[in-house]
């Protein structure tokens, strides 16, 4: 891992905070939450497979990438319908936990407004499923990479900084209407290396609550 010297300072504070249910589906907004040692309690702790023999992703869970509208229901059985409109047999399941990469997923608002520059109007964060939402503190000019190897501290949680987040389709649908925007995606392909926002581990469980400081320890 790239081990990164970044001195102690407040990079941020928590604006947003979310965890999803179901792998996929709607988010749930919190005002404060326990980050366990594998995550946001109650993250993505069920998933819809594909039973449907003959789909590309059969056994495997049915992802926002496969559906513009999935992010839109917060149910299993709206799901479902949605899948049977495509043809696609679904079922839920809960036996784990359900993330791409790592158990929290964070970005910054100077990032997102890197993308809306580009793009041209403002961007709802939950376009990118983060879990943690930050506000930049005055001064913090860091991007991605320059975090990569960091600990910082979140209320009583720690975290560790391990990768870039890289980008899908996902992205370009409006998270209240599906309508897709293939300039969300294509800005931050070409632009920002597919990169916006970095995955992160839980060094130390804890409390965190919107407005709590983000501070590098």
């Amino acid at each position: 891992m790239d081990e990164r010297e970044i001195p102690e300072m407040l990079i941020g504070t928590i604006a947003g905070l979310w965890r999803y249910p179901v792998k996929s589906l709607a988010a749930q907004p919190l005002v404060s939450v326990m980050i366990e040692p594998d995550g946001i309690a109650g993250d993505r702790r069920t998933a819809l497979l594909v039973t449907s023999a003959d789909h590309p992703r059969s056994g495997k869970p049915f992802r926002g990438k496969e559906h513009g509208l999935l992010h839109t229901v917060a149910t299993p059985r709206a799901a479902r319908a949605l899948g049977a409109e495509a043809g696609v047999e679904l079922q839920a399941v809960s036996a784990g936990r359900y993330f791409d990469a790592q158990p929290i997923s964070l970005i910054w608002d100077s990032w997102l407004h890197d993308v809306e520059m580009l793009v041209g109007y403002a961007l709802d964060p939950l376009r990118y499923r983060p879990n943690l939402f930050a506000q930049a503190a005055s001064g913090f000019s860091l991007r991605e990479h320059a975090l990569i190897g960091a600990t910082i501290d979140i209320g009583a949680a720690a975290l560790r900084v391990v990768a870039p987040i890289h980008r899908c389709v996902t992205t370009t649908y409006d998270v209240a209407t599906g309508h897709s925007d293939p300039a969300v995606l294509r800005e931050v392909a070409q632009r920002r290396a597919n990169t916006l926002g970095v995955y992160c581990t839980v060094e130390r469980s804890g409390a965190v609550a919107r407005g709590d400081a983000i501070a590098t320890s």
